[in-house]
């Protein structure tokens, strides 16, 4: 379908990232509303902790099916389909008086975590190699930071002492108008969105997209590295998008539903607005063939990426020493630097993936960002374990259970290993390979 304007490679990443902006938003749209949830459902701190994870089952395999599938069919009919869904099961989250159709309504609604690998397929079909990592990292990073907008704005738009038209809860409203928007992004995506920059481009990927090509991509040393780093940090980001409000309101007995949503946008904000800078230090780096660490000489983006995945578990184990001072402030300014951390790891990510496999971006993405979700099931179940002695236990234990992630990765990146991680695998030889056509970066 041709978009009645010309779409340029600027146009595009302004189309996707606000698309994944919403997306974000609508995902964590439940966040600051859990206290009034739980209040209607009668829900444990445990339970609490399940509807955070739960937000993030679907992601996994959405996100591997969708990133083939943008390759594919194309990112814009895939995205507009997304949204279209996410929309119709939000606006019936807001009706259920059940809580079993509510959970499900609502986990339907967390599949709209999925779009991220659409966009960033989206991106890398209209940007050049140089520049994908600061592109990428403006799509994701603006996009991530929608998570920020919810907790600053739902609560605020839709207060606690809501009473407009059609509900008097204010989360079910929330749920309801945040619906009807998604609807209405998921036509302008379909009607504006165009696949890829050349015609060429678009066939390359799209016969690149095959079951053999996707097992040869998901198997190389470089995707598997990438995957389990994308784990401890935007898992880690998922996690703490769901449950820093409530860490802040029971840990601290803030009461104060708009100011404990606040803290936690502080987070979101760090690890949104800041992706940016993760991706263009991958950028310079690779650019003026800078090492920073001479251990992985030679592998500019590998340095950079290990250097932000060391960050998050010292300042995870900070948290914890943050939460232990007993003032909340100590922890808030703590959590800005874990999103920082995030940020920083994410972007670099994500400026590896489409440079290492520019005809397959779509699928690798798929690879890297749905096994990354697994963070966000896993770690808010250790953050509510009824087994810790205290909320803050929980951010160093999550600490420990990353560092065979950095272990792997500094194996990896090891020269000699990092020269072939795109070609070399744990299944297959480089031989296997299947045959792409050129791309026309």
């Amino acid at each position: 379908m041709k978009s009645p304007i010309r779409m340029t490679k600027y146009r595009t990443l302004v189309l996707a990232t606000i698309g994944f902006n919403f997306s974000f938003l609508i995902w964590f749209s439940f966040a600051p509303f859990t206290g009034g949830m739980a209040e209607e459902f009668s829900l444990s701190t445990a339970e609490i902790g399940i509807l955070a994870s739960s937000a993030i089952w679907m992601a996994p395999f959405g996100r591997i099916l969708t990133g083939w599938l943008s390759d594919k069919f194309g990112a814009p009919a895939i995205f507009a389909i997304v949204l279209a869904y996410v929309g119709v099961f939000s606006i019936g989250s807001a009706f259920a008086q059940d809580y079993s159709v509510f959970f499900v309504t609502r986990l339907i609604v967390a599949t709209a975590g999925i779009t991220f690998v659409i966009g960033i397929q989206h991106v890398a079909e209209w940007f050049e190699e140089e520049n994908l990592g600061l592109a990428e990292g403006i799509y994701a990073g603006i996009g991530n930071a929608g998570a920020a907008g919810g907790a600053l704005i739902l609560p605020r738009v839709f207060g606690t002492g809501w009473s407009g038209p059609l509900f008097a809860t204010n989360w079910r409203a929330a749920f309801f108008y945040t619906g009807c928007v998604s609807i209405v992004l998921a036509v302008v995506y379909y009607v504006f969105g165009e696949a890829a920059k050349t015609t060429e481009k678009r066939q390359a990927t799209k016969e690149n997209a095959t079951f053999k090509g996707w097992v040869y991509t998901a198997t190389r040393y470089g995707t598997v590295v990438l995957a389990a780093a994308y784990i401890m940090s935007f898992g880690l980001e998922l996690s703490m998008n769901g449950w820093l409000a409530t860490y802040y309101r029971e840990a601290f007995d803030t009461s104060n539903l708009v100011l404990a949503s606040t803290f936690a946008a502080t987070f979101s904000v760090a690890a949104g607005l800041l992706r940016p800078f993760g991706g263009y230090g991958s950028d310079l780096l690779a650019r003026k063939e800078m090492d920073i660490l001479p251990f992985f000489k030679g592998q500019y983006r590998e340095q950079w990426t290990f250097c932000g995945l060391c960050f998050i578990v010292l300042m995870m184990f900070g948290l914890t020493l943050a939460g232990f001072s007993g003032v909340v402030m100590n922890a808030v300014i703590v959590g800005f630097l874990v999103g920082t951390g995030c940020a920083w790891a994410e972007g670099a990510i994500f400026a590896q993936v489409p440079a290492m496999f520019p005809n397959s971006s779509g699928s690798v993405a798929g690879i890297v960002g749905g096994v990354g979700t697994v963070g966000g099931i896993v770690y808010p179940l250790i953050y509510s374990a009824p087994w810790l002695a205290n909320f803050h236990i929980g951010y160093s234990v999550t600490a420990v259970s990353m560092i065979p992630i950095v272990l792997l990765a500094a194996w990896v990146f090891q020269p000699e290993i990092a020269a072939v991680a795109n070609s070399a695998g744990f299944v297959g030889e480089s031989g296997d390979a299947p045959s792409a056509t050129p791309s026309d970066d």
